[in-house]
């Protein structure tokens, strides 16, 4: 409605102005309408100029309006009384936009303000960074942890601790790492976390650091606990027949006399008694060192020797090994890994030993089921880390000991020792990699390796 009004507006002067010098062009003829002629003359000057002040006015506005929105000025107001309906109603609509704009930076800057509140009163240690080190954005969190008061580059880090900002410069989206400070002699253990995203064109990496000192200590002490009750309960199961067995030779050999130890004559059926308690006291000797030898075997690891591997080389070494335990149980064994070229850097005789590990406790499990079925698929996962699950359709881990597997010396087998998981966490953890399991009883248990 508006653009009509202007429109006609702008058909009425341009025919007052043609009329105008048409009548410009009769009076000419005449001379003694001289005067009249300049004064047509005059008066068409003015209605070009007032068409040209008339159409650049709206020019003016919209030029106006659109730089006050790329400056994001939203102080500024139209109005022009007295220049008829159609520019009224135009500058009301330009003050409505303004006034929406407005409405909508307000709604942005406070949606900022609470994200701002809640990011400086989360717990969790926030830094946010480019790839230089110019930091965009910390918490009140990091100066709590790390005692500082101002961070404009990640490198003033380093009157914290000297390797911090190489640290956190070098961390990739996904990346996780444990860091140990002590500062004014507290003891700080920073679960550091890391992710990437792009802003303004510019790359950013966020670290999320948060203090897990007393989790570690509370999670160390339950470890110790649990592995003195693994101890004590292996050896008090030697220690305890040794005792006694010991005791009841003791008897059947030596007698006080007077006050002094001698032989005791022995007869036939009490030495064989005797040397039966010998020989369990030794069998128990050497289950108890043996005991003593997997736990020192448990604990030296050795270190991990990377090499660039196919990861169906590996399988196919190990399922070669466990081929006639499989046919001996009518096991299918299904291997596939995606994509076949699938490579993995890692240590590929520790792998392979965790690998025969999972196998054979797949074996152990579906050795008594119909149709026993064990699948061995590696791949990419969305996070683009290497994931290895093994599946099988046997008996299941019940939910009561799922959370105790493990445990070093721990099982629920007839015979084992019990450190083959333990064994797989600790040679996973030397990969800063994962080990998991997921099991449904009577149904089937995953365990997945997680690089």
């Amino acid at each position: 409605m508006i653009y009509k009004k202007f429109r006609l507006l702008i058909i009425i002067r341009i025919i007052l102005l043609i009329l105008s010098v048409f009548l410009l062009f009769k009076l000419a003829d005449y001379k003694q309408f001289i005067v009249s002629t300049i004064i047509i003359s005059v008066l068409i000057i003015l209605q070009i100029l007032s068409l040209i002040r008339y159409v650049e006015r709206t020019n003016k506005k919209l030029s106006k309006f659109l730089e006050s929105i790329r400056h994001s000025d939203f102080t500024s107001s139209f109005s022009d009384k007295g220049s008829g309906k159609s520019f009224e109603k135009l500058n009301d609509e330009f003050n409505k936009i303004i006034i929406e704009f407005n409405k909508h930076r307000s709604e942005k800057e406070e949606s900022f303000n609470y994200l701002q509140t809640a990011v400086q009163h989360v717990s969790t240690g926030i830094i946010s960074f480019t790839k230089n080190g110019d930091v965009d954005l910390y918490n009140t969190a990091v100066k709590r942890l790390l005692k500082i008061n101002n961070l404009r580059n990640i490198n003033e880090l380093k009157k914290v601790r000297e390797d911090i900002p190489e640290i956190l410069l070098n961390m990739k989206a996904g990346n996780k790492t444990l860091l140990k400070l002590i500062i004014d002699d507290d003891i700080l253990q920073l679960s550091i976390i890391a992710t990437e995203f792009r802003m303004r064109g510019d790359e950013y990496t966020l670290i999320s650091l948060q203090n897990i000192h007393t989790e570690l200590e509370e999670k160390e002490i339950e470890s110790w606990q649990k592995l003195i009750r693994v101890l004590t309960h292996e050896i008090m199961n030697s220690i305890t027949p040794i005792s006694s067995l010991a005791s009841t030779i003791k008897d059947l050999v030596l007698i006080n006399v007077n006050g002094k130890t001698k032989l005791n004559t022995i007869e036939d059926d009490d030495i064989e008694s005797v040397e039966a308690a010998m020989n369990t006291i030794q069998r128990r000797s050497d289950g108890l060192l043996n005991f003593v030898k997997t736990y020192r075997d448990l604990t030296r690891i050795p270190k991990p020797n990377f090499r660039h591997f196919e990861i169906k080389d590996l399988f196919e070494k190990s399922s070669d090994l466990l081929k006639p335990k499989m046919e001996k149980n009518n096991i299918l064994c299904s291997i596939k890994v995606f994509p076949e070229d699938l490579k993995l850097t890692a240590d590929p005789d520790l792998i392979e030993q965790v690998v025969i590990n999972l196998i054979l406790n797949s074996i152990d499990a579906v050795k008594n089921v119909e149709n026993p079925k064990i699948s061995i698929l590696a791949f990419e996962n969305l996070n683009k880390r290497i994931t290895i699950d093994f599946i099988d359709n046997g008996i299941g881990i019940k939910s009561d000991i799922l959370d105790k597997i493990f445990m070093p010396f721990f099982t629920s087998k007839k015979e084992g020792s019990g450190i083959g998981l333990s064994l797989a966490r600790q040679i996973m953890h030397l990969h800063k990699g994962t080990i998991s399991v997921k099991s449904t009883p009577e149904k089937g248990t995953t365990f997945t390796l997680t690089f």
